[in-house]
């Protein structure tokens, strides 16, 4: 079995793991800044938003010595807005200019054919208008909204409500994130934007109800055990799904890296930038808010369940009292008051795992 391997079976059973829960406080104060930091980029520098949204014309030409620098100081120039130009594959060139309306575009590739040495001809003009990307907008925002609806419908049926609040949030987190970075690097919104936003939303969405669905089968039973706090099963559950997480966050990030710098980057299509820069900050962002924000706020709110409280001051007295005797809380710990079904997320950092049921008396305990 390889190392991580290893280890991700070392987590699952407890033998090793990292306090989550315990250290909330700091992702909690770790995603504030972030998230702050992304709505003032929203706030200052704004959104780049596409010909598809703000209307425009699309111009393209055949194939020409002319660079990409110099096309877009030409396009500029006699339409008296900023170009965007990209080179085709076949030696042409896409010049992208908002905000242009039909007798405008006329003049434009009048201009473009003397300054370019094209024949007017054989420059393809495409006008966009506005209303269109007005209601692609709106589409968005209406399938953004049922989508939620539906997320909080769902999880609060198949897990508690608890759950769906933690899952929103961690929703509107990534959102939040992706946009602003979006906003502070000045990547146009288009589409293809909209199309990886929608669709990083069921990733997240994917990995939190992963580690809600362990929490659930950890917790059953739990009111009728002294042993374990909800919190540190939570945690356990974290720590038992981490390699997963990290796993399945790795062989996604990869493509989409590609898509991104290379395709992007390197080769220069600036399409493959519209929905490769939203995947790969809303994987990340989805598989942190997973770990670090989801499920530490289902613990801090069911903390404050009466019986959770209830029970963790049973707890807490119990292994005050054992630590008075000079013993072991684990050496008070009987079989009858550790349900199986408590069982798998019976482990938190530095905690010993309770023996498996029928394998006798805990060692050390006299009879």
């Amino acid at each position: 079995m390889s190392r991580l391997g290893t280890l991700g079976a070392r987590l699952y059973r407890g033998e090793v793991g990292y306090d989550f829960i315990g250290k909330r406080k700091i992702w909690y104060g770790i995603s504030i800044l972030i998230t702050i930091t992304a709505i003032v980029g929203l706030a200052v520098s704004g959104l780049n938003m596409g010909i598809e949204f703000k209307g425009g014309a699309v111009f393209t030409t055949p194939k020409t010595s002319v660079t990409v620098a110099k096309a877009e100081d030409l396009a500029t120039e006699a339409s008296g807005h900023q170009a965007i130009v990209q080179k085709l594959g076949n030696g042409g060139l896409r010049i992208q200019i908002t905000e242009v309306d039909t007798a405008k575009s006329d003049e434009i590739k009048n201009s473009l054919s003397k300054d370019l040495d094209v024949p007017a001809e054989k420059i393809a003009a495409d006008l966009v208008g506005p209303s269109w990307g007005e209601q692609i907008a709106n589409k968005a925002w209406t399938g953004l909204g049922i989508f939620m609806v539906l997320v909080v419908i769902y999880l609060a049926i198949a897990f508690e409500w608890r759950m769906a609040i933690a899952a929103l949030v961690a929703l509107i987190h990534d959102i939040t994130i992706t946009v602003g970075v979006y906003a502070l690097v000045g990547f146009e919104v288009t589409p293809g934007t909209v199309i990886g936003l929608l669709t990083i939303l069921g990733y997240s969405l994917y990995d939190t109800v992963v580690v809600f669905d362990s929490l659930k089968e950890g917790t059953q039973g739990i009111t009728k055990q002294t042993r374990w706090t909800y919190s540190e099963i939570a945690n356990r559950s974290i720590n038992g799904t981490l390699v997963r997480s990290i796993n399945t966050t790795v062989v996604a990030l990869l493509p989409v890296a590609g898509l991104l710098f290379i395709g992007g980057g390197v080769l220069g299509a600036g399409m493959l930038n519209d929905i490769s820069l939203a995947l790969f900050v809303g994987l990340a962002a989805g598989a942190y808010s997973s770990i670090f924000i989801a499920t530490p706020l289902v613990a801090d709110l069911k903390e404050r369940d009466p019986q959770m409280k209830a029970l963790k001051k049973r707890i807490l007295a119990k292994r005050a009292a054992a630590a008075a005797k000079g013993e072991s809380a684990e050496d008070e710990q009987s079989d009858d008051d550790h349900p199986q079904d408590a069982t798998p997320a019976a482990a938190v950092v530095g905690q010993r795992q309770q023996p498996p049921r029928g394998h006798g008396r805990t060692p050390g305990k006299r009879r």
